[in-house]
């Protein structure tokens, strides 16, 4: 059973420098338990799935253009994405807030699914007519899944069109472009664009009868704890899966980077699709380097042992 009051995007600390090197005996050992990049042997696995998790962060958006504000050259204007993603930025400054949020709507308007979002929503289709299950627990606040088919999906970093009011708490979605009028042409991600400074009074505003109160994003903050309903819903899909996909994400941001090992530490085969490794991939039985979008879609293309309906 994961946690449930975990506070959100917590970095794990680096404690590697505090070992030292092991013996080179340990180091083969390591070595020879490398996961496996056979797609034959997944392919031969994940025919016979019945309940698929597929565990998806940034990288799943990558190769559909979407910046992940993390890293190096991961700025809108002069800030990274930890220095308004917070309630305590919302509370200073909402106008700039809802500029970053306003920029970040806009561009995601303009992006579309890449063929790995394409290839979980077709597999989630193909093998529901199988009385099979694919559900979807995504890092990601863009909705590039649902906007490719996928149908269970499982958001627990909320989502971009999203709103949630800071007065009744009522969440709606909110698909308009602009959010309001004052923020049209707004939210410029140069370092040398001027702040707005925008009237609270003028920024979004809830719709619910007699209310009238401020909006903000419906995602999770830094600092903020994750929906414990979803992530009790998350828990159950991850304790009934006998097959897990980890899909283009860093494993560094908790919880979700407690999901795939606990489902490996019961034996459940899992599958890791990155262009990078991780502190997790030893944990797991298979690795595919590359972009999910090249490596994703021959791995849940239909399987000679389907039948097709």
């Amino acid at each position: 059973m994961i946690l449930l009051q975990f506070t959100a995007r917590k970095l794990v600390s680096q404690v590697g420098n505090c070992f030292k090197r092991p013996p080179k005996l340990q180091m083969t050992q390591i070595e020879t338990s490398r996961p496996s990049s056979d797609l034959a042997e997944f392919r031969e696995i994940f025919a016979k799935a019945k309940h698929v998790t597929i565990l998806t962060g940034a990288g799943a958006s990558a190769e559909s253009g979407v910046p992940t504000f993390r890293g190096k050259g991961g700025f809108w204007r002069k800030w990274q994405a930890q220095d308004l993603a917070t309630p305590e930025a919302f509370a200073r400054n909402p106008s700039r807030v809802w500029e970053f949020y306003h920029y970040r709507r806009e561009l995601m308007l303009s992006k579309s699914p890449n063929a790995a979002h394409i290839a979980i929503a077709e597999c989630e289709a193909r093998l529901s007519k199988q009385g099979r299950k694919v559900v979807v627990v995504t890092q990601n606040i863009d909705e590039l899944h649902k906007r490719a088919g996928s149908k269970a999906i499982y958001e627990i970093h909320g989502s971009l069109f999203k709103t949630r009011c800071t007065n009744c708490k009522h969440v709606a979605e909110n698909y308009r472009s602009p959010i309001c009028p004052a923020l049209a042409g707004k939210g410029a991600p140069d370092p040398d664009t001027e702040d707005a400074k925008i009237p609270v009074e003028d920024l979004p505003r809830c719709e619910e009868f007699g209310c009238n109160g401020l909006l903000r994003p419906h995602v999770v903050w830094f600092g903020e704890t994750l929906d414990s309903d979803i992530l009790m819903e998350v828990n159950k899909e991850l304790e009934i899966c006998d097959l897990c996909l980890i899909v283009g994400t860093s494993s560094i941001v908790y919880p979700a980077a407690l999901f795939a090992p606990q489902v490996a530490a019961r034996g459940v085969p899992v599958a890791e699709f990155n262009t990078v490794v991780t502190d997790a991939t030893t944990k797991f039985r298979f690795y595919f380097p590359g972009p999910c979008g090249t490596t994703l879609p021959p791995a849940l293309a239909r399987h000679e042992s389907e039948v097709i309906f």
